[in-house]
């Protein structure tokens, strides 16, 4: 019985864990669909996606290059992988210099989570959500290797890429990225803050409208 109980409380975490990852992937959505409205409406701008269909990702490539988070992306490509990767083209030659420079990126976005979760909870650092890009950025950076060595000659078909690309993420994310996250209670003040957010687009879309 009591091994029933902790397998069943266990599977429990594991679902409410992975519900998160949709709350998180959905919530991001939903903040920038809403805050695009008055933008549009008011500035007559259109925000560019932050996010290219993540679910379809046929490789971490593809996930953190194409589809996940794209203006971090365009933040840390200039300014990290770009000049790493011109530095260790000297070093290593053209083919592997983007090994380093893919660690190096991976690692200075761990590092850049590590102090937005310190300014939302004020807890120092487990380095779980550092471990969990760098990891990333080993798999991303062997991906990267393998693919240079067989030189398109095999590749997985996209349909078993796809599912495993995605599964891999989830599972590391359950693993490493979510814990920290839900033992310091940040995201009950991220639900807090998207209901706030929610609130003052809807009175300020009103708003809007009535006055035109």
């Amino acid at each position: 019985m009591r091994s029933t109980a902790s397998s069943r409380q266990y599977l429990d975490q594991i679902v409410i864990l992975a519900l998160y990852c949709c709350h998180v992937y959905l919530g991001i959505e939903l903040t920038l669909a809403i805050t695009a409205v008055p933008v549009r409406a008011i500035l007559g701008l259109e925000l560019e996606p932050q996010f290219n269909e993540p679910y379809l990702a046929t490789s971490l490539q593809d996930f953190w290059g194409r589809r996940w988070n794209l203006m971090v992306t365009s933040i840390l490509r200039p300014t990290v992988y770009y000049p790493l990767r011109r530095i260790s083209t000297g070093i290593l030659g053209r083919k592997w210099a983007p090994v380093p420079a893919i660690l190096a990126t991976f690692s200075v976005s761990g590092l850049m989570h590590e102090i937005i979760f310190f300014y939302l909870t004020r807890v120092g650092p487990t380095w779980e959500v550092t471990w969990f890009f760098v990891l990333h950025g080993i798999c991303t950076a062997a991906e990267v290797v393998a693919k240079k060595a067989l030189a398109g000659r095999w590749q997985l078909h996209w349909a078993v890429s796809g599912p495993l690309t995605v599964a891999f993420v989830a599972v590391t994310g359950v693993w490493l990225f979510l814990p920290q996250m839900i033992r310091n209670g940040v995201d009950l003040k991220a639900i807090g803050e998207y209901s706030i957010l929610a609130d003052f687009v809807s009175d300020s879309f009103y708003w809007l409208k009535d006055s035109i």
